[in-house]
């Protein structure tokens, strides 16, 4: 895996620059983790019994990024990429026959809308709302930096178990 493929946080900047590139540093590392595999692989779940794999996480967190930018922060109503079951769950890790060149571009969709929204955002004090609960934009992006970076030590541990690449 090539650590230049990740774009590097800005280390010296003013906050939003700091959060917003440590994000996307996060993104970036989850596409590493992912990059070379086969659909087969990407599906893999390579850590039983859990039903983790590369390509769920992927899913789960195209998914995360709607739900925090789009309908907290922008006051959206977008409704999730993939189907609830007959349980009312999310089927974001159910990836059996999951397309991963389409996970990837709704994945990849929804990164650059949730750019957008953070771009056009006035400063890190705006806020949205989930229910009753308001959040700040400077709250989400910490938020999205801890739920990548947790998600990506998955990633790590699932693709050593895969191929017996390991990493950053």
């Amino acid at each position: 895996m090539d650590l230049e493929q990740r774009t590097p946080p800005v280390l010296t900047g003013d906050e939003r620059s700091t959060l917003t590139s440590v994000l996307q540093w996060q993104r970036d590392t989850l596409r590493m983790k992912c990059a070379g595999l086969t659909d087969e692989q990407l599906r893999r779940r390579a850590v039983p019994p859990s039903g983790l794999s590369l390509l769920g996480l992927v899913r789960h967190l195209a998914e995360v990024e709607r739900g925090w930018f789009r309908n907290v922060l922008n006051g959206e109503d977008v409704r999730g990429y993939f189907p609830r079951n007959d349980a009312g769950e999310g089927t974001e890790f159910h990836v059996d026959d999951a397309d991963p060149a389409e996970s990837f571009r709704i994945w990849e969709e929804t990164c650059e809308r949730s750019r957008a929204i953070v771009a056009a955002a006035e400063s890190l004090d705006v806020r949205g709302n989930h229910g009753d609960q308001a959040y700040s934009l400077h709250y989400i992006l910490a938020h999205m930096i801890e739920e990548y970076a947790r998600h990506n030590g998955h990633a790590d541990l699932l693709r050593e178990a895969i191929d017996g690449v390991t990493g950053e």
